[in-house]
């Protein structure tokens, strides 16, 4: 008999198997596994989870508790090797039983759309095997620069129906199944392979969603909002932590992926409570679009869900002390304020002040003097008020302090303190909308302004020198999220509101003042700064994730700023930003003026194989270079290092 002949409908009767891949570094199941699993319950006979490397005990009961078999394998071979050796596992003579398996990982959400009808549709085809989406074939290959890229259903799901997967070319394929060793090795050995590996041995295929009907030869990369349209169970997870520029290229919206997901009754948290752990915050942040611009108009808050609330008020320059309590007034509910401060004379000027308010809002005001200005607001958040992180009283902090600059930079200085208040506190509406926000998404760790760039050069160096040392306190820490380049999701400045379970990671550490600096030397690299780069990192590891907000108002400074600055600069760089960053990336350092930059940038582009050769030579002379330019351009390096001075909290002599 013919394998056309041999085709068939999935039977009214039949029985199904799963064989779903999973992998987490950590070992953690998040929600959306066991959501999908439970939901693809009434579609398979049998559920059988490998698991490659990690699981926690914690992630195996929840596997268990919607799987009949989880099996864990060491980490090799990827998803690939995976499927091989669960096939084998599970035994050839067990498999016969079955009318159809499934291949299917964990590199997406759903279901979105229900599945029933995508099964519906599918069981009544006369097909050897089918998946659920498709990718276009592609001249020459993108991952060889040369042949096919043949037409192929993606790996994450492909159902095989017992006439295939019992023959001999079944068995073949996996046996002859090479190593793999990276995910270009999966891609060519398996997931572009499969489809026309089969099909040119005289099985036929069909595809659920095929990219014929879309624009696009990647529809579920590409165009997941179209798919969720259409019906497709199925959303990918790629598309939230890709290169941003990438998806700025394409237009490719995740956030227009998460409202569509929303409106069809899928919960974001499932997709922000997996994705949070695994990627860089920051292009998370800018591929799911997660800046949040409200009014000063109150249209979220829910009074019948209030939140336990406090604010952290760090004062060292009590002259700022009405302006302070006037934003902490904006708060829509019962709040308690811990107020830090310096010695006895300050505390009794601002409890003055308390005494003189009427903040109907306000339940308890407590002021500590600190026995040190160690750390100034870091210090006093981390040492002073470490009670009150770890007390479990509190649904969400807000921790604000007192700001003030050097008189050269004033009005940088004075728009960096009101951008972090203004964008947390701006008024009650605005305020109503930021505790409304913590209340709509349970997994939302912290909030704070997005990226001070009016008057300062953050943008490009946010980590300053502070990145080597937060890699190394994040590694003791156990914090493994990945970092930004080449700036972090940080609240520079230090406001920010926050759910206090969010940054446990760094509260349960027992700082104290002494591993601060003395006031003066309050510079980059110190640990103050360091934590400050963390706590989006340390939050995201907990699988928190983070929203900058900002005021409608600053939306519309920053926003016309930014275009206009980036207009200058890609002036006279050909390409999409995506195409510059990589002709940048590539020239290295050539922008940094003289001749050496313009050599440097020359070798890179025209002599690559001459890099590493004059790098050994080189880049002693340039650790001398840098020493002595030091020595004799003070001023010049200090501002190269921070141009802009906004101090917080120094004594008053060092303001003379």
């Amino acid at each position: 008999m013919s394998q056309v002949e041999a085709r068939s409908r999935f039977p009214e009767n039949g029985k199904r198997i799963i064989f779903y891949l999973y992998y987490d570094p950590r070992g953690i199941v998040d929600d959306y596994v066991p959501y999908k699993l439970e939901r693809l319950r009434p579609f398979a006979d049998h559920i059988f989870v490998v698991v490659n490397g990690k699981l926690t005990d914690d992630g195996r009961t929840r596997l268990e508790s919607v799987a009949d078999t989880v099996w864990q394998r060491e980490n090799v071979g990827f998803d690939v090797w995976g499927y091989k050796e669960a096939l084998a596992e599970f035994g050839q003579d067990r498999l016969s039983e079955y009318d159809e398996l499934i291949l299917m990982n964990y590199t997406w959400f759903g279901p979105v759309n229900p599945f029933e009808p995508v099964f519906a549709r599918m069981d009544a085809l006369e097909v050897d095997f089918w998946g659920m989406t498709d990718h276009a074939e592609q001249i020459p290959n993108p991952f060889t620069g040369k042949d096919v890229l043949h037409e192929h259903i993606q790996s994450h799901w492909i159902a095989v129906r017992r006439r295939m997967f019992m023959g001999a070319e079944w068995k073949a394929y996996w046996t002859e199944m090479p190593p793999i060793e990276s995910y270009i090795d999966s891609i060519l050995s398996h997931e572009s392979k499969f489809t026309h590996h089969f099909k040119t041995r005289g099985y036929r295929a069909e595809v659920a969603f095929p990219n014929r009907n879309y624009s696009t030869w990647h529809p579920a990369f590409f165009d997941g909002e179209a798919l969720l349209e259409d019906g497709c169970p199925a959303l990918k997870r790629r598309p939230f932590f890709h290169d941003p520029l990438l998806l700025d290229r394409h237009a490719i919206l995740a956030r227009r992926y998460i409202e569509k997901a929303e409106r069809l009754g899928y919960s974001s948290e499932m997709i922000y409570r997996n994705i949070t752990r695994s990627s860089q915050p920051k292009a998370m942040n800018t591929n799911a679009a997660m800046l949040e611009i409200m009014p000063d108009v109150d249209i979220s808050y829910q009074e019948d869900k209030p939140l336990r609330l406090a604010v952290i008020l760090h004062l060292f320059y009590t002259e700022l002390t009405v302006e302070l309590l006037d934003y902490c007034a904006n708060l829509p509910a019962a709040y308690d304020l811990y107020i830090t401060t310096t010695d006895n004379e300050k505390a009794a000027v601002i409890q003055a002040v308390i005494d003189g308010r009427d903040d109907p809002r306000l339940q308890m005001s407590e002021i500590r003097v600190l026995p040190s200005n160690r750390g100034r607001d870091m210090g006093a958040f981390f040492v002073g008020c470490r009670d009150v992180l770890l007390s479990d009283r509190y649904d969400l902090i807000f921790k604000i302090h007192s700001k003030k600059t050097v008189q050269e930079n004033v009005n940088a200085g004075e728009f960096f303190r009101r951008h972090q208040l203004m964008n947390l506190l701006n008024s009650p509406g605005y305020a109503a909308n930021v505790v409304g926000l913590f209340q709509k998404e349970p997994g939302l760790g912290m909030a704070y302004a997005p990226t001070i760039h009016t008057g300062f050069p953050t943008l490009g160096r946010g980590w300053f020198e502070n990145k080597k040392p937060a890699a190394e306190l994040a590694e003791e820490l156990g914090i493994h999220v990945p970092f930004d380049d080449p700036s972090p999701l940080a609240p520079f400045g230090c406001m920010f509101a926050f759910r206090p379970e969010a940054l446990r990671i760094l509260t349960d550490v027992e700082w104290r003042y002494e591993d601060y600096p003395a006031p003066t030397a309050h510079v980059d690299g110190s640990i103050a700064h360091i934590q400050e780069r963390l706590f989006s990192y340390a939050s995201s590891e907990l699988g928190y994730h983070t929203k900058t907000i900002a005021t409608t108002r600053y939306a519309a400074i920053s926003h016309t700023s930014l275009e206009y600055k980036l207009d200058r600069i890609s002036k006279n760089i050909p390409g999409y930003p995506i195409d510059q960053v990589h002709l940048l990336d590539e020239a290295g350092e050539f922008l940094g003026g003289g001749p050496m930059g313009y050599l440097k940038a020359y070798l890179r582009l025209s002599r690559p194989g001459s890099v590493p050769r004059l790098s050994r030579v080189y880049r002693p002379l340039r650790g001398i270079y840098r020493v002595l330019w030091t020595v004799t351009h003070p001023k010049s390096w200090r501002r190269r290092v921070e141009p802009i001075a906004v101090i917080d909290e120094l004594d008053e002599m060092e303001l003379l």
